[in-house]
């Protein structure tokens, strides 16, 4: 998993931010254009435009420009790497507390 840090730094900071993690739940329903994203946000479209390039350049989204219409979509791959690092520190988390009910509950194991 050291050799994702970088990148999983980088998801993580990117939806460290309540805005960024909204227009992810958003786009979690579909593609939708960036004017149409923007109107949900009480922020100017420059503004908007910055969380925009944040999910993109951290790969949890990519757009595609078709005419004057900048249409955004969910990179579901991306999102994945959370789930590995979870279930990563999940196992861990469930081995220690394993270790821990053995301990308490079997009398051999204090003994040594």
């Amino acid at each position: 998993m050291a050799q994702y840090s970088a990148e999983l730094d980088g998801v993580f900071v990117a939806l460290a931010d309540q805005t960024r993690r909204d227009v992810i739940r958003r786009l979690g329903r579909g593609p939708t254009s960036v004017g149409d994203l923007a109107r949900e946000f009480p922020m100017t479209l420059p503004s908007f435009m910055k969380h925009v390039r944040t999910l993109e350049t951290n790969g949890l989204i990519h757009t595609v420009k078709l005419g004057r219409v900048r249409t955004c979509v969910l990179n579901r791959d991306r999102l994945a790497l959370i789930d590995d690092w979870l279930a990563e520190q999940r196992r861990l988390w469930e081995e220690r507390t394993d270790r821990l009910e053995r301990l308490v509950t079997d009398p051999q194991e204090t003994q040594t």
